[in-house]
């Protein structure tokens, strides 16, 4: 039977933090598409769009390595307000120049290989510090929320579309930066304490190493464990390779919809805004109702299996087929997103979270960069929807080897009160 949590969920801290997400994730929503369209239109090629991805994604293979180490030591709350003030003076500066009709291809994948990079930090720092101003019984629905805002977030992609197509890039790069400024002068007002700082700095075997020699030991302890945990090193693994299939259909879906037909851009916005919706209703109804404890690890493996399908068939497809199948893969998508987030992050010791979720974060980027660059390639030589279709049918193989079979370890994380 279930108890009643009393303890409310929107405290002051939580309210900050959700509206400075908002603003900084519509904002950069508006952007980040009308960029990808850019390079499309400049370059004309897959290959050239993919090394465009690439050179964001890069940055994520190390970084975050190193991040979580440093943040399980050092302020994540004044991590995520000055990268958003970064952030912001680095749009608005390269909005200027674009205003002016400066472009450079190589200057704007340097761009792209600096914004990933506080990117990788910036995700770190924000996955191990949200978890400490959510209040005990209300994990999964926190994590509802913010996933249903991110969601909301790819509602501004048609916008973008909109806005590109009528006065360019370099508005929406402005607006970006502009948004920035303002979560980062919200996120300054968040007043939660971070202990997992002194716990850190009172322990004994480390007080005596040098700075470098303390990160490393840091990040070999990250690792040994996540590996320890042999339930979480499941969970990262397979996340492993459903980031290559994720990576697969960000490089191939886009530029075969726009190349095979006429506005295909719409098209895309059409199959995969059917996918918002989905992720939109399903997180409004994960924040009213929780998963019965004894259904999530089974409801996780089969949404696994069912998303990994679905994408693989996309590009096969009638265009109004794959728009019903992408409404399910987004109910899908926020429930397994629920499920997985809310029970790693409240599994995992605060002072554990920085070097736990920058190795997690690494295993993915690595499958997202494996498959953006492969994918890329093997476009070259194969039609482009069978080199999807055999990415997501990894992923799905994945699922069911590492997840379904490992479910005695998985459970226990999966299977949680939060």
């Amino acid at each position: 039977m279930e108890t009643k949590n009393n303890n409310p969920l929107w405290t002051r801290d939580f309210t900050i933090i959700t509206i400075g997400s908002v603003v900084s994730m519509f904002g950069n929503s508006l952007a980040g598409f009308a960029m990808s369209l850019m390079v499309l239109d400049y370059t004309g090629s897959t290959f050239m769009y993919a090394l465009y991805l690439m050179t964001y994604t890069v940055p994520q293979l190390i970084v975050p390595i190193i991040s979580g180490a440093v943040l399980d030591r050092f302020s994540r709350k004044k991590m995520i307000y000055t990268l958003d003030f970064a952030s912001g003076a680095i749009y608005l500066t390269m909005g200027m120049l674009l205003w002016s009709g400066w472009f450079s291809f190589p200057i704007f994948a340097l761009f792209s290989l600096v914004i990933g990079s506080i990117n990788s930090i910036y995700m770190v720092a924000y996955d191990s510090f949200y978890p400490l101003l959510i209040t005990e019984g209300n994990f999964s629905k926190a994590y509802s929320i913010a996933s249903t805002l991110e969601t909301l977030s790819n509602f501004m992609v048609p916008l973008a579309t909109v806005l590109y197509n009528l006065m360019g890039l370099w508005p929406m790069l402005l607006v970006n930066g502009v948004s920035f400024f303002v979560a980062a002068c919200l996120e300054v007002n968040i007043k939660a304490e971070e202990s997992y700082i002194e716990k850190q700095s009172q322990r004994l075997d480390t007080q005596d190493m040098k700075r470098v020699e303390r990160v490393l030991f840091d990040i070999k302890e990250g690792f040994l464990y996540l590996f320890s945990e042999k339930g979480l090193m499941v969970i990262a693994v397979y996340f492993l390779f459903s980031a290559m299939a994720g990576g697969a259909a960000e490089v191939i879906c886009l530029p075969y919809l726009k190349s095979n037909y006429k506005n295909g851009e719409y098209l895309f916005q059409c199959i995969f805004g059917m996918a918002v919706i989905g992720r939109g209703i399903g997180g409004m109804y994960h924040y009213r109702r929780k998963i019965p404890e004894q259904l999530k690890f089974y409801i996780a493996l089969m949404v696994y299996v069912i998303i990994g399908v679905f994408e693989g068939l996309y590009l096969y497809v009638p265009v109004n087929v794959a728009m019903l199948m992408g409404f399910i893969v987004g109910i899908g998508g926020v429930t397994s997103y629920t499920i997985r987030i809310s029970s790693t992050q409240s599994y995992v010791p605060d002072e554990t979270k920085g070097r736990f979720n920058g190795a997690f974060q690494v295993l993915s980027t690595s499958g997202a960069l494996i498959s953006q660059f492969f994918a890329g390639v093997l476009t070259v030589y194969m039609d482009q929807r069978a080199v999807l279709l055999l990415f997501e049918l990894v992923s799905v193989g994945a699922a069911i080897v590492f997840v379904g079979f490992n479910g005695k370890h998985v459970k226990p994380i999966y299977n949680r009160s939060m």
